[in-house]
């Protein structure tokens, strides 16, 4: 089970939401960079970035940021990133500077076409990131609701080609709530390709709950909050992680 910790960018800074509420933002970092370092060092194999000012304007809002980054990572580790994905030509930019995934959210539900020719153009390089409530896909920053059964979108999407499913459950993610384990549990009995789960990652405890149904198909967690506000400790986690998978 890989632990990935997720590095939120808003206005250049490293911050956290609760339930998607960006006026809500907690500061925690204005070295992204730094802190990418400080998770590298704590035995991170993934990182997990978000360009929350991109999710909402539609198009790349933190490249500098996501630059540095990049250079300090300096290709030891994979980077992913979603936000404000909603061309061919924002994933190849992406792509060339060195980020491992590009996760397609939103318009990936709205114009599920492009994520067709995202997946064509870019193969093994596009995740899909889909936001759930009730087992109702959400979209537009969490603000909309819609009619879509996630598990029925999700295999949609995996017969276009996507690499993965970052599956976020919006009632937990930021609050520390625990992982609603049912829920990544069906989404990923449904489909062949690995889901990434996200959102209420809280202690050990939950490490522990996700890697006992990590057979069923859930490769990795993005954790948040937790790390940043001291609730889990990074390394201890997936040494533990590393421990329970053998």
């Amino acid at each position: 089970m890989l632990l990935i910790p997720a590095i939120d960018l808003k206005d250049g800074q490293c911050v956290r939401l609760r339930q998607g509420e960006m006026e809500g933002a907690t500061v925690f970092s204005d070295n992204p960079a730094a802190m990418a370092k400080h998770w590298l060092d704590s035995g991170a194999r993934r990182l997990h970035l978000v360009d929350l000012n991109g999710a909402f304007a539609g198009k790349p809002k933190n490249l500098d940021a996501i630059r540095e980054i990049l250079s300090v990572i300096n290709g030891e580790i994979p980077v992913q990133l979603g936000g404000g994905i909603r061309s061919l030509e924002t994933i190849e930019q992406y792509l060339d500077i060195g980020l491992s995934y590009v996760i397609i959210g939103t318009a990936a539900v709205k114009t599920p076409g492009f994520l067709h020719e995202a997946c064509d153009a870019f193969p093994g390089h596009v995740m899909v990131g889909l936001d759930a409530k009730d087992g109702k896909v959400a979209v537009d920053g969490w603000s909309k609701i819609t009619g879509h059964d996630v598990v029925d979108l999700a295999k949609r999407f995996e017969d276009y080609g996507v690499e993965a499913i970052v599956y976020t459950d919006i009632g937990r993610d930021g609050m520390l709530s625990g992982v609603n384990i049912d829920a990544t549990v069906k989404l990923a009995q449904a489909l062949h390709i690995p889901v990434i789960a996200s959102g209420g990652l809280t202690n050990l405890d939950d490490v522990r709950a996700l890697c006992a149904v990590e057979d069923e198909g859930i490769s990795g967690a993005i954790t948040g909050r937790a790390i940043y506000e001291g609730t889990i400790d990074f390394k201890t986690a997936q040494e533990l992680a590393d421990e329970l998978g053998n």
